[in-house]
């Protein structure tokens, strides 16, 4: 399984919230700030991670940039998304089965709550995951990764159904 563990924004390379500024430009700035060529391959990871509307698997991503390009290998596209996280750009959680999927960090921080009844997945937004985070940090003193929380249980229907 593929995980930059050390997954961080480098200094300096904050992506910028400038409305103004689509995506791309902002991606094409951090990379070369950084000495680095933003290429056709790196350009179109992005539109299709962008595409995908999050949650999408490393494996489904690399199907689908080859369906668009057959020389990108998955090589390309995982380095590509390590890349687009230390920049701030994208981010990954693990599902309940493990696998990793991506979104780009447009979409606000969340964490995940799956239902073990029907598979169901709900995003847990940051205010509502700040009291869960909190009792965390107090009981054991880690200050957990909102990104990287995925919680398992039942879903209020499940729940019900059961209850019947």
């Amino acid at each position: 399984m593929h995980c930059n563990k050390d997954s961080r924004i480098l200094p300096g390379m904050k992506p910028t919230t400038d409305p103004q500024r689509s995506l791309a430009t902002r991606l094409q700035a951090s990379v070369q700030a950084r000495g680095q060529r933003w290429t056709e391959q790196r350009q179109l990871i992005a539109d299709v991670l962008a595409a995908s509307d999050g949650h999408a698997t490393g494996a489904e991503l690399v199907e689908r940039v080859r369906a668009a390009d057959l020389s990108a290998t998955p090589s390309t596209v995982y380095r590509t998304l390590d890349l687009l996280e230390e920049l701030g750009f994208a981010s990954h959680h693990h599902g309940v089965d493990g696998r990793e999927t991506y979104h780009l960090e447009e979409v606000l921080a969340h964490g995940h709550l799956y239902c073990q009844g029907c598979g169901a997945e709900v995003e847990l937004d940051a205010t509502a995951a700040k009291p869960i985070l909190a009792a965390i940090e107090r009981a054991t003193g880690y200050a957990a990764d909102l990104d990287h929380l995925s919680l398992q249980g039942r879903c209020p229907s499940c729940r019900a159904a059961a209850a019947r």
